[in-house]
């Protein structure tokens, strides 16, 4: 039998198979963030696909901290019993649900947060928006320590079989532990140890409400890809060296910032056109002009995030590791396994034209994954619309 198909220990969760889907934003919620039929029905799909461990897209913790128009939420005991639908739902086709909770940090606007974003610094400005985020006080990084575990106190209560905390992408925590973001010179930046403190803050607050043998997860970045430095693989290393001494259930490795280096987040095409439109009609020129400059330097490279990872898969121990980026074929996805390098195969763009993926290549009709990595999919991020394949010729 394919090691695709061997099941895994994770916390007190037997996985059937190595395959996960990744979290991925949906926009399928309200305006308020409550769960919509339509995003029932999206991960009734992967379940019925037989993913092995569905993680749903990024569910912020606080409405300062949204990312997108209808982004799920986390944030109010009122939307506990529609993410409860959406763990039922996967639970009753087979299948386990781990909700990921995020805060957005500086990645988003002013219109979608409701003011001035924050962030550990206000060193740098949002290179889409231009403002620069509010350095957040000492109170203000409590009370979000204190969101993030309400939010998971939720999560529970909603029949989640574990929790994943978004370290990466260059959100609140990401931007934490990067050197590029934080330039604080007290307990919360200063020192590589300072600089993790908030997310170490973060786990052991969320802990406190998780049944006993519950997986606790965490995404972050193997690779900031960001010129002026940032987290590179061996700070990320040593971060998950920290992480395994918490006793943290699994890590995702992944890489890139939304807003300094999206496109080393998700390798493939730069779809200029479709991207541009989704601009003010003020900001479309500049936008377009940019985007041509990134287009052509940035093809997909399957595995993308291998080589972090094999610089990780040390410091980490024992702890279960999830690699997700330009993940393709069968063949790289066994190879990856047998090596060691890494537990599960993590994806995304494939599972957004491909839910029944899973299935497939578990039924022989299928080697590798029909993902053209031509990004349109991306465009639903910006322009605010629920998530689908767009690539041309696909039937909708």
């Amino acid at each position: 039998m394919s090691l695709l198909f061997e099941p895994m220990q994770v916390g007190n969760l037997q996985i059937k198979n190595r395959f996960v889907h990744s979290a991925t934003c949906e926009n399928m919620a309200t305006e308020r963030g409550e769960v919509t039929d339509d995003l029932v029905k999206r991960y009734q799909r992967l379940a019925r696909g037989e993913v092995g461990l569905i993680i749903p897209g990024y569910l912020y913790i606080d409405p300062l901290g949204r990312g997108s128009p209808r982004q799920t939420g986390i944030h109010r005991d009122d939307l506990i019993p529609g993410l409860k639908r959406v763990a039922d739902t996967i639970h009753e086709e087979g299948g386990l649900v781990v909700f990921q909770l995020a805060h957005a940090g500086m990645a988003t606007s002013k219109a979608i947060a409701g003011q001035t974003p924050v962030g550990p610094s206000d060193a740098r400005r949002n290179p889409i928006y231009f403002f620069k985020p509010k350095k957040m006080t000492e109170a203000q990084i409590q009370q979000v320590v204190r969101d993030f575990g309400q939010a998971a106190r939720r999560a529970v209560e909603a029949g989640a079989d574990g929790i994943q905390i978004h370290a990466a992408h260059g959100y609140l925590v990401s931007e934490f532990l990067s050197p590029f973001f934080n330039d604080r010179d007290d307990a919360w930046g200063g020192s590589d140890e300072n600089r993790f403190r908030f997310l170490k803050e973060v786990l052991l607050e969320v802990r406190k409400v998780m049944p006993e043998g519950m997986p606790l997860l965490v995404k972050f970045n193997g690779h900031d890809h960001i010129p002026q430095g940032g987290i590179m693989p061996p700070l990320a290393a040593k971060y998950a060296g920290w992480m395994a001494g918490l006793g943290i259930d699994g890590l995702e490795v992944s890489c890139g910032t939304v807003l300094f280096s999206p496109w080393n987040e998700c390798r493939g095409d730069v779809p200029v056109d479709e991207m541009a439109d989704t601009f003010s009609w003020w900001m479309r020129p500049l936008a377009r002009w940019m985007l041509k400059s990134d287009a052509g330097k940035y093809d997909l490279e399957e595995g993308y995030n291998l080589e972090p990872a094999k610089r990780i898969r040390p410091a980490a121990g024992d702890v279960p590791l999830f690699l997700v980026g330009g993940m393709r074929r069968v063949s790289q996805m066994e190879e990856v396994l047998g090596a060691g390098h890494a537990d599960f195969i993590s994806m995304s763009r494939p599972f957004i034209r491909e839910p029944h993926l899973v299935r497939r290549i578990r039924e022989g009709k299928t080697d590798v994954a029909a993902c053209q990595s031509c990004n349109k999919c991306l465009v639903s991020y910006s322009a605010g619309v629920p998530v689908r394949c767009y690539y041309a010729g696909l039937p909708q």
